[in-house]
């Protein structure tokens, strides 16, 4: 019999104590051994939880018992859950964990600590969706070319809302609140933080960069108008909000930010709350990954997954590897990012506006694909236009100085355009 230990039981250790008694049955033939959640630690003892199991506050109560031999981890931030998971390595317990950011920050180090000793954490990417074990084990044989992720459901839930139906920015946000998508402070959400960490993760795997969510360029989708949807559904293209990792020679570009993709791309159709992930490899070509990315029962299949690969003696590398992938191999600034781009610009509608603003863009090298006008009122347009192909130095330096000219009534707004 395999004991299990939970430090944090609110939704998802709730669903993972439900699933190994309601399941038991099927976890045993699969794993070959009875699972068993024997207790559990939560910071309020007066809330009723529905579990069968010992219940207690002090995390050191599972830690100091030898007799529990795997330690699920579902409590949540990053330095307090970083104590309390290496000590359980270094009393060599099994780890299972679902929390991003403790992993964004401190995965290396947990791998140095784990050595031969199992740590899982599926659940900490996508929920649901076994992308951890599709980039660490089936897809090993690859040198993996990019990661294309939709890995937060509550931006792609806003974002499907305003395309399809039109609703506006701050009344999508109210209704996600409203419907637990989203918290009181979205921030972590919607600014692109939460899909950050999870890039990094698998990041890490695909590329064996280490890298902190400080390092790579993170943007949300607080700026979306209806006016880039109007653009991007008359080019074709759907808004969505995506970690990419790319590799380009000797670097890997780390980004997260919404993008414009063209609708006849897989990823584009994911939509609602559920996650997508695309990964090309250089031998298998493109694999994608569809399923909820968040929920209790979803994200807690993902954690049992992992206590049963632990039961059956599975000891991959924690980052699936044993020795450095790839020599050389380093992280991409973000001037160096190379992709096209769609500018959205606010004007005086008067002749020559056009002509003068593209004489800013081709004095950094920027040339426009594609155009449209959009009148405001008498005296106002919007002017919506893509580019070819450039730098983000370039495009940058091209804001700045589109801003500068007396006929623009406001901050230029840019997306980037992902093909």
């Amino acid at each position: 019999m395999l004991r299990v230990g939970i430090i944090g039981v609110g939704t998802v250790g709730t669903s993972v104590v439900q699933i190994l008694e309601q399941n038991a049955d099927i976890i045993t033939a699969r794993s070959g051994v009875d699972i068993v959640a024997v207790s559990g630690v939560v910071n309020n003892l007066s809330k009723k939880r529905d579990v069968n199991i010992k219940i207690t506050d002090n995390p050191d109560d599972i830690l100091n018992d030898d007799s529990i031999d795997i330690v699920v981890e579902l409590m949540g931030g990053v330095e307090k859950p970083y104590e309390i998971v290496k000590k359980a390595l270094l009393k060599g317990k099994a780890v299972v964990t679902a929390n991003k950011a403790l992993l964004a920050y401190h995965r290396y180090e947990l791998q140095d600590l784990a050595k031969d000793c199992a740590f899982e954490y599926e659940a900490a990417v996508a929920g649901g969706i076994p992308i951890i074990n599709a980039l660490r084990d089936g897809l090993s044989a690859n040198h993996i070319e990019s990661i294309r992720g939709i890995i937060n459901g509550t931006c792609n839930y806003m974002l499907t809302k305003m395309i399809n139906e039109g609703v506006k920015y701050d009344e999508i946000l109210k209704e996600s609140q409203e419907l637990g998508y989203a918290e009181a402070d979205p921030t972590f959400d919607v600014g692109g933080f939460d899909a950050s960490h999870k890039l990094l993760i698998l990041a890490s795997i695909a590329y064996g960069i280490d890298a902190k969510p400080e390092d790579i360029l993170i943007e949300g989708i607080e700026d979306i108008s209806p006016e880039d949807i109007e653009f991007a559904n008359e080019f074709n293209y759907a808004i969505k909000h995506l970690g990419i990792a790319k590799k380009k020679g000797e670097q890997v570009e780390l980004r997260v930010h919404s993008v414009l993709i063209p609708k006849t791309q897989m990823i584009s159709k994911v939509d609602g709350v559920m996650n997508g992930v695309s990964v090309i490899g250089d031998k298998v070509g493109e694999t994608m990954y569809y399923g909820p990315g968040a929920g209790g029962d979803a994200t807690a299949s993902a954690v049992v997954a992992n206590i049963i690969d632990i039961a059956r003696g599975k000891a991959a590398p924690m980052l699936g590897f044993k020795k450095p992938l790839e020599s050389g191999l380093s992280l991409a600034s973000i001037d160096s990012i190379e992709t096209k781009y769609y500018l959205r610009i606010k004007v005086e509608d008067k002749s020559g506006v056009l002509a003068k603003i593209a004489t800013v863009l081709g004095n950094d090298n920027i040339s426009i694909a594609t155009m449209l006008q959009k009148p405001l009122d008498n005296n106002s347009a919007t002017l919506l236009l893509s580019t070819h192909i450039c730098t983000e130095k370039q495009i940058q330096k091209a804001i700045k100085n589109i801003e500068k000219l007396d006929f623009v009534l406001s901050k230029p707004s840019m997306i980037r355009i992902e093909e």
